[in-house]
């Protein structure tokens, strides 16, 4: 596909994400409402160090969700899941949605979140697996290289299921994660909770749960995807 990114790693963000937001300064609108859900992983040095840098905030916006969402309409009430300190949430907020909700299990994250996007964005701690939403209520739901993260395939299709409860008929479902080729992928994760996730595979579990319309797209080290509630 056009536009496909050559990912190095996965996208798990640690405390230092704070200071990207400083480094990109593009204002979300003072309208944009935006609520977040996050989900706890366990990570190496490596891994913090890396996906808490500059250079991974500067590829989640120009590289990450530019080929994630190419040529989809989120409409206006956005749930993102595991987004850790908001790099890709910030690029979120400045796509127009007029509220977007993100969710984190990790209260440190939630607290971060709470204090570098007061206003902007509705930070909620809660489970991916047990989402604290009312059935039918997002116009659509993104995940960016978290999945994985999860600590097993069950838990896993659990969150996949959960995302079609809380979106409306006709909802979108978009997002990407790491093939998991490659030494770097292996170093970083080292000792990490980490179920890859086979991207061949990913369109039956996605449709298992009940999505239709699903594609999914894959590169040397990463892959899209996209699908939709029935309507």
């Amino acid at each position: 596909m056009r536009g496909s990114p050559e990912l190095l790693a996965s996208a798990v963000v640690t405390s230092s994400q704070r200071r990207a937001f400083t480094r990109h300064p593009h204002a979300a609108p003072r309208d944009a409402h935006v609520s977040i859900v996050i989900h706890i992983r366990n990570m190496n040095l490596v891994h913090g160090i890396l996906c808490s840098s500059g250079w991974w905030a500067g590829r989640v916006e120009t590289k990450l969700l530019p080929w994630a969402l190419e040529d989809i309409d989120l409409g206006d009430d956005v749930l993102e899941f595991g987004p850790g300190f908001g790099a890709t949430t910030r690029v979120l907020a400045g796509r127009g949605a007029t509220r977007i909700s993100a969710l984190e299990l990790e209260p440190r994250y939630c607290e971060q979140l709470r204090r570098d996007l007061a206003g902007v964005v509705d930070i909620v701690q809660g489970d991916a697996t047990r989402m604290p939403f009312p059935d039918g209520r997002f116009s659509a739901a993104v995940c960016f290289t978290m999945l994985h993260h999860l600590p097993s395939r069950e838990a896993q299709d659990r969150a996949l299921s959960e995302t079609l409860r809380v979106l409306r008929p006709g909802g979108v479902f978009a997002g990407t994660d790491s093939v998991g080729n490659g030494m770097l992928f292996r170093v970083i994760h080292f000792a990490d909770t980490l179920v890859k996730i086979d991207p061949a595979g990913f369109p039956d579990r996605l449709a298992a749960v009940g999505f239709a319309g699903i594609e999914v797209d894959s590169t040397e080290r990463s892959f899209r995807f996209r699908a939709q509630r029935p309507a």
